[in-house]
């Protein structure tokens, strides 16, 4: 639902649809509903709703980590994600209704901490739904590290630092769906890597976790940096495309390198090379 969420927020900002709604929040256009059409208002109002059911389940998922006796780091993540959430809907209200009224409304700085915000959420919930599905093993790992490597070469297809479409709403949406899947794969094999490093995996060596570790968390860095990026946020000149295309690439190749340190894991963890006895 977050990265969802994500998507719809970034097409909207694209559309131009940021501004419909008459500038009102929460109404649209002195209406609870508008037209049923695909429109600026629709598109709008269509996020504002989607944003209201995910805050919701956000509550909830933070609840349920208390209910269900899970761990305290699970507990403090998700709690943490609702804390920050009302941040979140106050930086999204200023964007829509105050732009023009108010100094720093629907402007660059507004944005990128509605992105930085919605990002720290989206990590948040993560790293709750990580740690509470139980203890990590190499194949997880392994797992995460694939997802990374293959969410970030996916985004560099609709990447604007990559002429290969263009970077129409449909383009945007899809780079963060797929660049923020490569996030959350990162999230998970820093997550699964540091714990390897804590309390060890049978058939993965210390210095591979912590190479995929720090490798990990490089590629994550960078990838941000393409997030950021990817929005309006600075005129994007030349020189920022060129940066900008070194960061993707950046993170793209941390993350292989990753990938390429975890190979040798078989399905079950352990490496695949044959057991030598007498």
């Amino acid at each position: 639902m977050t990265l969802v969420l994500f998507a719809l927020g970034v097409y909207t900002a694209a559309t131009g649809s940021g501004l419909a709604c008459q500038a009102q929040w929460p109404l649209c256009s002195d209406q609870f509903i508008p037209e049923l059409t695909i429109n600026p208002d629709f598109i709008e109002w269509f996020h504002r709703v989607w944003a209201m059911v995910t805050g919701f389940l956000i509550i909830g998922v933070a609840g349920w980590t208390w209910v269900g006796g899970r761990e305290r780091r699970t507990r403090l993540a998700a709690t943490l994600a609702v804390a920050i959430l009302p941040l979140q809907i106050t930086v999204g209200a200023i964007t829509v209704t105050l732009g023009g009224i108010v100094p720093g409304g629907y402007t660059v700085s507004t944005h990128a901490a509605h992105l930085i915000v919605a990002l720290g959420i989206f990590t948040l919930l993560g790293l709750a739904t990580i740690w509470g599905g139980g203890r990590g093993s190499p194949r997880l790992l392994r797992a995460a590290v694939g997802v990374a490597a293959v969410g970030i070469v996916a985004s560099a297809v609709f990447s604007r630092a990559v002429p290969f479409v263009t970077y129409s709403p449909g383009a945007q949406a899809g780079f963060y769906v797929a660049g923020l899947t490569g996030h959350l794969g990162l999230v998970a094999a820093v997550a699964y890597a540091t714990e390897a490093v804590r309390t060890g995996y049978a058939g993965l060596p210390l210095s591979t976790a912590k190479t995929v570790r720090l490798l990990a968390a490089g590629s994550m860095a960078a990838l941000v940096g393409t997030l950021l990026l990817g929005r309006d946020l600075v005129l994007y000149t030349a020189f920022w495309q060129r940066l900008n295309l070194v960061a993707l690439g950046v993170a793209a190749a941390l993350a292989l390198g990753a990938a390429w340190a975890v190979r040798g894991l078989g399905s079950e963890g352990r490496t695949t090379d044959a057991v030598r006895v007498d």
